[in-house]
């Protein structure tokens, strides 16, 4: 386990370095990963659901801004919350619950669709309950992971969870356009509720497994407290949730606004699920060299992807073909994919065993500042336009960034 200094925790065996699918090789593993990426699929076709609604009925770059806040807006409030709650309580038990609500609520809004009652301000709510479902997914299920492949396996395991949320992202922005165009909006919620239906029964197939660490006692408000009291004495996790920090607030923030480029490019519903689906193919392209490499100085790969990604989304932004767009939204998401596959384990990695739980919470919290950036690139967007925003918030990121490093520089530093 990596230090501030980069070094090795005693207490953690060497990472295993054999394979791209190493972790597939533990027993149970991929039945918990291939639940997680269905609810990938689930998570960003409903935000996709929810940004083209807001496009057509509204036309207006705030409203449609505002679908991302929805989503991503639990992860700022319930960030340490969910970290405490996956420290105190039966982690599986919390993740089925999350999808129990889920499930009947995306089939409900299926049917108002398809009964023509659907209206915009349903979507805001829906978007904030998948979005606290995804606090407990990264709090509780990311820390089965570690319990499950163990740190040997680690790295490899956390590559294959960030490759199956970009292939997510990928696969479900293209339901979400495809089964628009083909059935309408209606059928692509009860297919929602499909996806998060087979995503519970692939987890219902994981066993109970043995915790790394006890399960935590404290009260509930100290508890609560003791997670951000790491923020004073952990400063290679401060590093690193300040890059996410800021890439989440001035990079991912401007996700819902692909459905207005696409809208001045005069596509369709499927094509603009196309456009929005280069984020995914890019990542996965990123998260499947870090886990086929698995490289050693792994906080120089995240800050690399992050800096990667801001550079080439300018492009995406000005181009004036279609085809432009789509080729600089790969190749920025691919510098993505490798700030996200190594993101989760630098985070458990930089704390102790029996922090992780309330690392992946702050972990949410920091990638949280996301729909802080969507209301202000929204805001912006009503002022100068779209492209111009996005061009600006990634300049001002970028600059953001560098002086975070200087400020923080720990997490170019660490190494698996």
């Amino acid at each position: 386990m990596a230090t501030a200094t980069g070094q090795a925790r005693p207490q953690e065996p060497q990472r295993a370095r054999s394979g791209m699918f190493v972790a597939l090789r533990v027993r149970d593993y991929p039945y918990l990963l291939v639940s997680g990426w269905l609810w990938n699929m689930c998570r960003w076709a409903s935000g996709f659901l929810g940004a083209y609604l807001a496009n057509r009925l509204s036309d207006s770059a705030r409203l449609v801004q505002l679908t991302g806040v929805s989503l991503w807006v639990p992860l700022l409030f319930g960030g340490v919350l969910g970290g405490m709650i996956s420290d105190r309580f039966d982690r599986r038990r919390t993740v089925v619950t999350q999808f129990l609500v889920l499930i009947p609520l995306a089939a409900a809004m299926g049917v108002a669709a398809i009964t023509d009652v659907l209206r915009l301000w349903m979507v805001y709510p829906f978007l904030v309950v998948v979005g606290i479902g995804w606090v407990f997914d990264m709090t509780s299920r990311r820390a089965i992971v570690y319990d499950l492949v163990g740190a040997e396996r680690l790295d490899n395991a956390m590559a294959l969870e960030s490759l199956s949320s970009a292939s997510g992202l990928a696969i479900g922005t293209l339901i979400g356009g495809a089964a628009i165009q083909a059935v309408g909006v209606g059928a692509a919620y009860l297919c929602l509720s499909v996806l998060a239906t087979l995503a519970l029964l692939s987890f219902l197939r994981v066993p109970r497994v043995e915790r790394t660490t006890l399960r935590n006692t404290e009260a509930p408000l100290q508890a609560f407290l003791a997670g951000f009291r790491l923020l004073r004495t952990e400063r290679a996790l401060v590093s690193v949730l300040g890059v996410t920090a800021v890439v989440n607030f001035f990079y991912f923030s401007f996700s819902p606004l692909v459905q207005v480029i696409a809208s001045d490019f005069g596509v369709a519903a499927f094509l603009t699920g196309l456009l929005a689906a280069m984020l995914g193919v890019g990542m996965m392209v990123g998260s499947a060299t870090v886990a086929r490499q698995q490289p050693r100085r792994r906080g120089l790969v995240y800050v690399t992807g992050a800096t990667l990604a801001m550079v080439v989304l300018t492009g995406f932004a000005l181009s004036p073909f279609y085809a432009g767009s789509m080729a600089c939204l790969l190749v920025s998401a691919t510098g993505m994919g490798l700030f996200g596959s190594t993101q989760g384990t630098l985070v458990m990695t930089s704390v102790g065993p029996e922090l992780r739980g309330r690392a992946l919470g702050l972990l949410s919290m920091a990638i949280g500042t996301l729909p802080l950036g969507m209301i202000a690139l929204g805001e912006l967007a009503e002022i100068i336009g779209a492209r111009w925003a996005i061009v600006t918030s990634a300049g001002v990121g970028l600059v953001t960034l560098g002086l975070s490093l200087l400020w923080r520089p720990d997490v170019l530093r660490l190494t698996s």
